[in-house]
């Protein structure tokens, strides 16, 4: 397989959903617990891009098999094992390969950590998995949004402040006997849910882009997604108020003091964020607008990424 065709197999350009969540939530255990571990951060990287391009390889596995509209917009150009013609056999094999790989790597993570890694990564293994195969994959449901924004946002920066910060006993598993206890620092959990909250209505926002560019194609494909349940205007009011949600967590982190105050600058962001969105409600196609969610997505968190480090070198250089 060339590399062209496997990064276009795996959607490379869409991993950053993924690793920006996972720089912001290791970034900001280093400002708010000054923890940071060099190698767990790269074992964790390497298993959590291995398993995102391996689900968006079953994704395109999934869709090339049960596809029903073969014709149209980009059809031909869109999913890599049509436009290369590419054998079952070595797309199979590439899914199983990256599989290996990001359990090999969460393993080892695990045990340099905890058990609340193991479950957590058994869990997001499972969701992501189920997201796009068996015989009713989430995707192809109305929780798609819900489930990718959940796991891809406050999830994976859970577990990557916790790869750091174990220790500090924010969740804690332990089985004595026949019994599990498991422990939670409510306050502490509540602090990640909030910092995490622009990434995951970001995410989730990605998802639902898609799914309101697709309604006519995922009706004929038989993919039942929440724009077709909510309908094409309720989904577009859903889409702003999203993003309108994640500017008031920001705030709200402002005022608890949870981020820097250079984090100030990135309501300024809602203007860039704004245009965007108003372009994808006057029209919503992959061609023309679905990257504008995109766009906002990484305008809104990178924003905050460069944000939180500048605050991170003011907290601990000067």
């Amino acid at each position: 397989m060339r590399l062209s065709s496997f990064l276009k197999l795996v959607e490379i350009q869409t991993k950053v959903a993924s690793i920006t969540p996972f720089l912001l939530g290791s970034l900001f255990a280093f400002y708010r617990y000054g923890r940071f571990d060099v190698l767990n951060f790269v074992f964790m990287l390497v298993s959590l891009l291995s398993f995102d391009m391996t689900t968006t390889a079953i994704n395109n596995y999934i869709d090339y098999k049960k596809a029903r509209k073969t014709s149209g917009y980009n059809y031909e150009k869109h999913n890599a094992i049509v436009r290369d013609n590419l054998k079952e056999s070595h797309v199979l094999a590439v899914i199983g390969t990256l599989l290996t790989i990001a359990i090999v790597f969460g393993i080892l993570l695990y045990l340099r950590t905890s058990p609340v890694v193991l479950v957590l990564g058994i869990i997001s293994f499972a969701v992501g998995i189920f997201y796009t195969f068996g015989p009713i994959p989430i995707s192809r449901m109305p929780l798609g949004e819900i489930f990718s924004g959940g796991f891809m946002g406050f999830v994976i920066i859970f577990i990557s402040v916790f790869i750091h910060t174990g220790d500090l006993g924010i969740m804690t598993l332990k089985l004595a006997d026949a019994d599990l206890y498991i422990t939670l620092d409510l306050i502490e959990t509540a602090v990640l849910f909030l910092v995490a909250l622009p990434a995951t209505m970001g995410i989730a926002n990605i998802m639902l882009a898609n799914n309101i560019c697709d309604i006519e194609d995922d009706i004929v494909n038989k993919r039942y997604t929440l724009p077709i349940y909510i309908g094409r205007e309720k989904s577009l009011v859903l889409f702003k108020v999203l993003y309108y949600i994640a500017f008031v967590d920001i705030a709200v982190l402002l005022i608890l003091g949870i981020l820097p105050v250079a984090a100030v600058l990135a309501l300024l962001t809602l203007v860039p964020v704004q245009q965007n969105i108003n372009k994808f409600m006057a029209l919503q196609t992959k061609r023309d607008t679905f990257v504008n969610a995109i766009k906002n997505f990484l305008i809104i968190n990178v924003s905050l990424i460069i944000l939180v480090g500048i605050g991170t070198l003011i907290k601990y250089l000067m």
